[in-house]
C-alpha cells in the first residue's frame, strides 16, 4: 500500500493531519481544504480547558443534577465556551498575531497565505455572536433576568479583544498578558457554569481568580515557541524579559504553588480529604516540571504539557466538588 505522499510514512502523514485539525504547534496547511484551515485558527486543543472549566463551575454550584436538562443545558455551555468564544479568541489573536507568526511559525493558515484576510474577519464575527447568542439562550433557559452569562460571555469576548488587539494588546506585558490568559481559562468557565446552576457569589468569584495565578504559569508555557519573534518585536513576554530558563522556573512554580494555595483554603472550610488529594496530584506535576519542562522549555513545551496538565484539570474538578460540598 502506498504512503499518502511521496516519501512521507503513513504515520508521519496521520501525524500531520492531527497536529492541522487541532491547531498545535507544527501545523501545516498544505494542501488542506479550507474548513480545515478555518478548524485549525479555531485551535480545537485549546477548547479543552474551557469546556471543562464550565464542568468544575457547575460541580461547585452544589445544585447539578443528572438530569437530561442538565446534561443538555452542560452541553451548550461547553459549546459557548469552547468552540464558538474560544475558537474567536484563538482566531482573533491568530489575526492580530499574524506579523509574529510570520517569524515564528509561517506555516500557519494567516502568513502563509492560505486564507484571506476577510475570511478571517467573518470567522471572528460570526463565532463571537454565536457565541453570545448561546449565552442568551443559557440565561433564558435558566430564567435569569440579569442575563449572568450574557454579560460574562460579553465581558469575556472583550478581554480576549484587548488580549491581542492593539493599542492595549495586554499579551504585550508578560505578567498581565498572561494572568489575562489564565483567568480566561480558569475563571471564567468556571463562573458561566456555577451561574448555570447556583447563585454566582464574591467568595467563587475570588477562589477562582486565586485560582487563575495557577492558570499563569500555564499562559507562560506558551510564550516559549515564540521568544524569537516577540524579542524581534519588542513583546515583553517573560521568556524575554527573564530569560528561558528563570521563566520556566516561575511558571512551573506559579503552578504548583497556587493549587496548594486552593488545597490550604479547602481545609480552612472542612474539606481535608479533597484538599489532600489536590497536594497528591502536584506530586507528578512536579515529576514531569522536571523530566521534562525544567531542563528543556523549548524543546519539550507540548511533551510537558500533555503529561502535566492532566493533573491540574482534574484538581481542579476536585476543587469543584469540594467548594460544592462546602455549600461556597
Amino acid at each position: 500500500m502506498s504512503s499518502p505522499t511521496p516519501d512521507v510514512p503513513a504515520s508521519e502523514s496521520r501525524e500531520a493531519r492531527t497536529r492541522q485539525m487541532l491547531g498545535m504547534k507544527g501545523a501545516d496547511v498544505q494542501g488542506a481544504s479550507i474548513w480545515k484551515i478555518r478548524l485549525q485558527l479555531m485551535k480545537p486543543i485549546t477548547w479543552i480547558p474551557l469546556m471543562w472549566g464550565v464542568l468544575c463551575g457547575a460541580a461547585s454550584s452544589g445544585d447539578f443534577t443528572w438530569s437530561i436538562e442538565n446534561v443538555m443545558r452542560s452541553l451548550l455551555c461547553m459549546l459557548m465556551s469552547g468552540p464558538l468564544l474560544t475558537g474567536y479568541t484563538q482566531t482573533i489573536n491568530d489575526y492580530y498575531d499574524r506579523e509574529i507568526d510570520a517569524i515564528n511559525e509561517p506555516y500557519r493558515p494567516i502568513p502563509s497565505g492560505a486564507i484571506p484576510l476577510n475570511q478571517v474577519i467573518a470567522q471572528i464575527w460570526i463565532l463571537l455572536l454565536g457565541g453570545i447568542g448561546v449565552a442568551a439562550i443559557l440565561d433564558i433557559t435558566a430564567g435569569h433576568g440579569d442575563f449572568i452569562i450574557t454579560k460574562l460571555a460579553i465581558g469575556g469576548s472583550f478581554l480576549a479583544y484587548i488580549y491581542s488587539a492593539p493599542p492595549l494588546k495586554l499579551k504585550q506585558n508578560g505578567w498581565l498578558g498572561n494572568y489575562a490568559l489564565g483567568a480566561s481559562y480558569i475563571a471564567l468557565p468556571w463562573w458561566a457554569g456555577h451561574a448555570l446552576y447556583g447563585t454566582l457569589n464574591w467568595t467563587v468569584v475570588a477562589v477562582t481568580l486565586f485560582y487563575s495565578l495557577a492558570g499563569l504559569g500555564i499562559a507562560v508555557v506558551n510564550d516559549f515557541k515564540s521568544v524569537e519573534g516577540d524579542r524581534e518585536l519588542g513583546l515583553q513576554s517573560l521568556p524575554v524579559m527573564f530569560g528561558v530558563q528563570k521563566a520556566a522556573l516561575l511558571s512551573a512554580t506559579a503552578i504548583d504553588v497556587f493549587q496548594i494555595g486552593i488545597a490550604v483554603y479547602l481545609v480552612t472550610v472542612g474539606q481535608q480529604l479533597l484538599a489532600s488529594l489536590i497536594v497528591l496530584l502536584v506530586i507528578p506535576q512536579i515529576t514531569f516540571q522536571d523530566m521534562y519542562f525544567l531542563r528543556d522549555p523549548l524543546k519539550n513545551d507540548v511533551k510537558y504539557q500533555a503529561s502535566a496538565q492532566p493533573f491540574l484539570v482534574i484538581g481542579m474538578l476536585v476543587a469543584g466538588i469540594a467548594m460544592g460540598n462546602a455549600g461556597i
